[in-house]
């Protein structure tokens, strides 16, 4: 547990699978590959029964959804100063982007149940 966090710099706290955790400082222009090399040479001792062959392999988790490569620590908006907790997993490559609008239907007036019509029932 990291104690006092300097105002430039976020503290990033790791959940694995297995529930154990770890925590980090970084700056806002750390990306995710600075994120998981850093994890990676400075393995938590009480992680040793999690070790990888290598850091390509390690994949953050941030609100749900796995963060490429080159996203950085200010372009998630992350609080300077503050613990934000990300979720750490072991995993070759990440899904690729999928394309759900096709699934949703637009917002118009003619997706409601009634388009234009309206009627009191009594």
């Amino acid at each position: 547990m990291v104690g006092k966090i300097p105002d430039d710099k976020v503290n990033l706290r790791f959940i694995m699978v297995s529930g154990k955790t770890a925590e980090f400082l970084f700056t806002p222009n750390d990306t995710a590959a600075d994120i998981v090399r850093k994890i990676y040479n400075n393995w938590p001792e009480n992680w040793n029964d999690d070790t990888l062959k290598d850091s390509e392999t390690l994949r953050l988790i941030y609100q749900g959804r796995f963060l490429h490569t080159n996203i950085s620590i200010s372009a998630l908006q992350l609080p300077l100063g503050r613990t934000t907790v990300m979720h750490l997993v072991a995993r070759e490559r990440l899904p690729e982007p999928s394309s759900n609008d096709s699934l949703r239907k637009p917002k118009n007036s003619e997706s409601r149940c009634c388009p234009s019509r309206c009627c009191t029932l009594l």
